[in-house]
């Protein structure tokens, strides 16, 4: 009898571990703000080391700057981005178009700051 007994027992105990688990796994945690917005600069950093064609060393090296560095609270703008804008407006200003400007644009980011 105690053979008989222990079998149910032990399907009970399978299923309701086998539920557990599968209870636990479709929990999912919500990132933090803080966490969201590291993901946002990882993959604009990214982005912008792609755009740049960086590879190996200098590719490392951009990252390690580019997360690092902290947003200007007077602006909101990131170094990158107020490279960009300079070189936007020495474009501007020298009123140059097409292949022209894109390889000035070229040639002013990838000047170190």
């Amino acid at each position: 009898m105690r053979t008989t007994s222990v079998f149910p027992l032990l399907a009970c105990l399978l299923f309701s571990s086998a539920t557990l688990a599968a209870s636990t796994s479709a929990v999912e945690k919500t990132p933090s703000a803080a966490q969201l917005a590291q993901q946002q600069k990882m993959t604009d950093c990214n982005q912008q080391a792609a755009t740049q064609s960086l590879k190996g060393d200098d590719r490392k090296k951009f990252m390690s700057q580019c997360l690092s560095a902290q947003i200007n609270p007077a602006n909101k703008m990131t170094p990158q981005q107020m490279k960009m804008k300079t070189c936007n407006a020495d474009a501007a200003k020298q009123e140059l178009k097409g292949d022209e400007r894109k390889t000035f644009m070229s040639q002013c980011l990838k000047k170190s700051s």
